[in-house]
């Protein structure tokens, strides 16, 4: 594999919005190579929720059945508890969508489904264990990519390059694109915790004065984060593993007895949260998508989801240019238009969540009274609505185009 390759588009990073795009743009005709770092997609991710607006993609590609057979669970409702109480946030019940539900599904089942469909299309070729280290330019252009292989140096040229390599993106960095950053006063702690058949399965979010853990059901076991001011964790290393048990304990509710199963700080990693974007995606055969774009905060959960809208946009928008040659840049920019209002809002509202309610109450002490936001979206059923289509279908739900479902590789 060594050597030079040559394509229409290669796409670096084969998370969703990669993995996304590739697929589209395969079934349109257009060849496409996407490179994946890494040698399988087992890795443990962080974001394992496929929102109803990703399933209603999977559906309009004639891909829900299949899908819905890979192990999963299915959430319809958004549940906090906050002290000893326990709320009703949102209802996806009501969504018009044909999945009015999120699936909790493991990253690499999303990602191991997406590769097979698209292995079966001819233009698809996935590269694993190789990584994207530069980009080739010419007459100030990108020309295509550079990458490491298992087998060596590689050179990929291409009509569009694609940077979908997450945000700590290599294309990004060396794009020269400009990117601005906000600031975020929160970072979170991941850590698993045994899985008892007494559990629940639903996700569980509790909320408390000085605290914040979010638990997720991954079958076996718990993935669980819990939320500590920026900057807190060499902190609470210090402070050791026994005070770090008491800390998880006064929070895990019924996971409270089995905090001990974190046995040192080797079993938690750090997400240092950041919330950024570019403020242009795109230069001369180059487009950035996903969290190489725009990383989000983990609130909401909405990451996965809004990378594979980028991908959906980015595929109805270029497959034509892309078959007829090379995309340009006012063709790339419309990518941008068509998102960047999306992202905009949903960072705006993910910044607001973090500086006002998230900080705030990671700094309290005492008793928590629940918001009056709250209150009412229990109290209401109707209500709960609203929160489940922002988190559930987002601003501007992106729709595979009938042109690209009908287009025949030529």
């Amino acid at each position: 594999m060594a050597g030079t390759r040559s394509t229409n588009v290669v796409i670096a990073g084969g998370g969703p919005a990669g993995m996304m795009c590739g697929y589209l743009l395969a079934r349109a005709g257009v060849d496409v190579i996407v490179l994946e770092k890494h040698a399988d997609f087992l890795r443990d991710f962080r974001g394992d929720t496929v929102h109803p607006s990703t399933l209603e993609v999977i559906h309009e590609l004639g891909l829900l059945d299949d899908f819905l057979k890979v192990p999963h669970q299915e959430v319809g409702h958004l549940h906090v508890e906050i002290g000893s109480r326990t709320f009703t946030a949102g209802d996806f019940t009501h969504l018009p969508t044909h999945c009015k539900f999120i699936a909790l599904m493991p990253q690499w089942d999303l990602l191991n489904f997406l590769a097979e469909k698209a292995k079966a299309l001819p233009s698809f070729h996935l590269l694993m264990k190789t990584k994207a280290t530069d980009l080739i330019e010419a007459n100030g252009e990108v020309a295509g990519l550079r990458a490491e292989s298992e087998s060596g140096p590689l050179d990929i040229r291409a009509n569009l390059v694609i940077g979908a390599d997450g945000r700590h993106s290599t294309v990004r960095e060396k794009s020269g694109l400009p990117l601005r950053e906000f600031g975020v006063p929160i970072d979170v702690i991941w850590l698993k915790l045994p899985l008892k058949p007494s559990d629940p399965t639903e996700p569980v979010a509790r909320i408390a004065a000085g605290r914040f853990f979010v638990m997720l059901y991954r079958g076996d076991y718990w993935q669980c984060a819990l939320v500590v001011p920026k900057g807190k964790f060499e902190e609470i290393k210090r402070e050791g593993i026994g005070a770090f048990h008491k800390r998880l304990a006064s929070i895990a509710g019924f996971a409270a007895d089995r905090v001990d199963a974190i046995r040192s700080f080797d079993d938690v990693s750090l997400l240092t949260v950041t919330v950024d974007r570019l403020t242009q995606w795109a230069r001369p055969g180059l487009l950035c998508i996903g969290d190489a774009a725009h990383a989000m905060s983990p609130v909401g959960g909405v990451g996965i989801n809004l990378a594979i809208q980028d991908a959906v946009a980015a595929a109805n928008i270029l497959w034509k240019p892309l078959r007829d040659g090379k995309p340009s840049l006012a063709d790339l920019a419309k990518v941008q238009a068509r998102r960047e209002f999306p992202v905009r809002l949903t960072q705006a509202v993910q910044v607001l969540i973090q500086n006002n309610i998230a900080a705030p109450t990671l700094q309290r002490v005492g008793e928590l009274n629940p918001p009056l936001v709250v209150k009412l979206l229990d109290a209401v059923p109707f209500l709960r609505r609203i929160p489940a289509r922002a988190v559930g279908l987002g601003v501007r739900p992106e729709h595979v185009s009938r042109e690209l479902l009908g287009a025949v590789p030529r």
